[in-house]
């Protein structure tokens, strides 16, 4: 059992459980004055978040400017005009109200602004920063972990690529969870947040380096997820559902299951990027298609990996019984582990293969090649 050096580092302050955004424009206030409050398409709004937000936000006297409208798969154009506004309005302090997708753009706008440099720059990692405007957040959906880590995701339709970066920069100052703020999230973004979680602690699993304990962390969260998950699909309004799969989701994607590894893998998340690029797919439903179709690939190169996660999980080391109780898992869940559930018939294989071959889509501990993406999709149209 293997443990790799590490170095363990997370400046963010979590607030978490019911209430804790009462406090919020005390703690915006210790960074700034003027505030560039971030949020999505019209969610925010219509469930009552965004004034609970900007209520507690304006008590403490603080400027306020707003962009709204970012997507559930974040574009550069976006963050490019975000950060006009920001720039304009000389904003020293960002707010970022919502999901994944706000999250990943607010921490490149602070980058953006701060540097005076295009957000591609950073995602092509052509630039390195040297500094970003404090940034705190406001959960509205568990999935991503992006509310205590340093990764923001980003895609542009120009070059035709779906990419992320990795910097302590993009460390929030500050993230509020408050899982009440989660109660509406439609029943399918529910699961593909539980599925994107899961798909986190097994790009971990899968990375290089085996520290037992971290190991049997791994596991336990996965676990904990597929415990209260199906119930609360089965009880949305469950605050206490809520509030579990909201804390399994940060601790799958905060560092913490990466301790004792060099690396986490991320070749499952790079080929589910091409298909959310290609698509407008949502980023869980590609990664129930695609773990499933890279464990059959990875099944006679790394069994007995394998078999520690399906004997955790499942009590089983049958490889291909490992999988098939994932698969219906996740098609428990109501989440596709095939392409075709999307409505995307076999015509397409030519067009997703090119893609990833053309971005050269790998993992970074278990490489793939063209012959090896060839097989995957035809495992995932299969």
């Amino acid at each position: 059992m293997t443990i790799e050096n590490f170095i363990a580092y997370n400046p963010t302050r979590l607030h978490f459980g019911k209430g804790v955004t009462d406090t919020i424009g005390k703690t915006v206030k210790q960074y700034g004055n003027n505030v560039l409050l971030v949020y999505g398409k019209g969610s925010a709004k219509k469930y009552g978040y965004y004034e609970k937000v900007l209520g507690q936000l304006a008590k403490a006297g603080l400027n306020i400017r707003e962009y709204h409208g970012i997507k559930p798969n974040p574009v550069v154009d976006d963050v490019r005009k975000a950060v006009a506004l920001g720039k304009a309005n000389n904003i020293d302090v960002l707010v970022a109200l919502g999901g994944g997708s706000v999250i990943d753009s607010s921490k490149i706008i602070g980058l953006s602004i701060a540097n005076n440099i295009d957000p591609w720059e950073f995602m092509t990692w052509r630039a390195e920063p040297e500094k970003s405007i404090p940034l705190v957040t406001v959960l509205t959906l568990a999935a991503t972990g992006t509310e205590m880590n340093a990764a923001a995701v980003l895609q542009n339709h120009e070059t035709g690529h779906k990419l992320g970066f990795v910097n302590p920069l993009l460390f929030p100052k500050d993230s509020f969870l408050d899982p009440s703020f989660t109660v509406t999230v439609p029943k399918d973004y529910t699961a593909y947040g539980i599925v994107d979680l899961i798909a986190h602690a097994l790009e971990a699993f899968f990375g290089c380096g085996e520290p037992s304990i971290i190991d049997r962390i791994t596991i336990a969260i996965i676990k904990d997820a597929m415990e209260w998950g199906p119930q609360l699909l089965n009880d949305l309004q469950n605050v206490d559902l809520r509030a579990n799969i909201m804390l399994d989701a940060t601790l799958a994607l905060n560092g913490f299951t990466s301790y004792g590894k060099k690396n986490g893998d991320w070749g499952v998340h790079g080929l589910g990027h091409e298909l959310s690029f290609l698509y407008d797919l949502p980023h869980g439903a590609t990664l129930s298609i695609v773990y499933p179709a890279w464990l059959r690939l990875q099944k006679t190169r790394i069994p007995q990996r394998i078999q520690k996660l399906g004997e955790g999980l499942f009590g089983t080391t049958d490889l291909e019984e490992i999988i098939q109780k994932l698969e219906a898992f996740f098609s428990s869940l109501g989440s596709p582990i095939r392409i075709a559930e999307t409505g995307i018939d076999t015509s397409k294989k030519k067009e997703i293969l090119k893609q990833m071959n053309k971005n050269e889509v790998s993992g970074m501990h278990h490489a793939l090649n063209n012959e090896d993406r060839a097989r995957l999709v035809e495992m995932m149209m299969s």
